[in-house]
């Protein structure tokens, strides 16, 4: 690829990055219910990928253990946003009612979860750092769905 061209592929390259935040935007704004359980089901995904790593199933890897807690910060900064009013009910939600009678707790969590997440990105270096850290924000996240989802049965 000549340098013109690779030149010319990186504000293309840019255009579509920002389209696509632009329809998540969109999206989130729309049906906040279905952006907020996509974010969590890559937030399930991330922390399976944490245990399987912790339990020696898949082999410890920096990389993979610091876009793990990037992750949880991106979603904790999302997720308070995709709680409107009109998102109470409606669609298949484990959101519990709660969320909405306690939002002060239930945005104070997610900044917890961001700044235990920011923590843990900071001090991960090997399987036992990272296994530490995980655990504390791990403990974070089964706190507020102890509090604010609803069990299914």
């Amino acid at each position: 690829m000549s340098a013109n061209t690779r030149g010319s592929m990186i504000p293309t390259t840019a255009v579509i990055v920002a389209m696509a935040f632009g329809v998540a935007a969109v999206t989130a704004q729309s049906d906040p219910i279905a952006a907020r359980q996509a974010l969590m089901k890559t937030n399930g995904k991330q922390a399976k990928l944490g245990s399987d790593m912790i339990r020696g199933k898949v082999p410890f890897a920096l990389d993979n253990a610091k876009a793990i807690f990037l992750s949880f910060i991106d979603a904790a900064n999302k997720m308070p946003n995709l709680f409107p009013e009109n998102s109470k009910t409606g669609g298949d939600t484990s959101a519990a009612p709660e969320i909405w009678a306690n939002m002060d707790d239930f945005k104070a969590r997610f900044a917890k979860l961001a700044a235990d997440s920011k923590a843990a990105l900071e001090t991960v270096k090997d399987r036992e750092s990272f296994t530490a850290a995980y655990r504390n924000v791990n403990r974070t996240c089964d706190g507020c769905h102890e509090h604010y989802r609803v069990k299914k049965s």
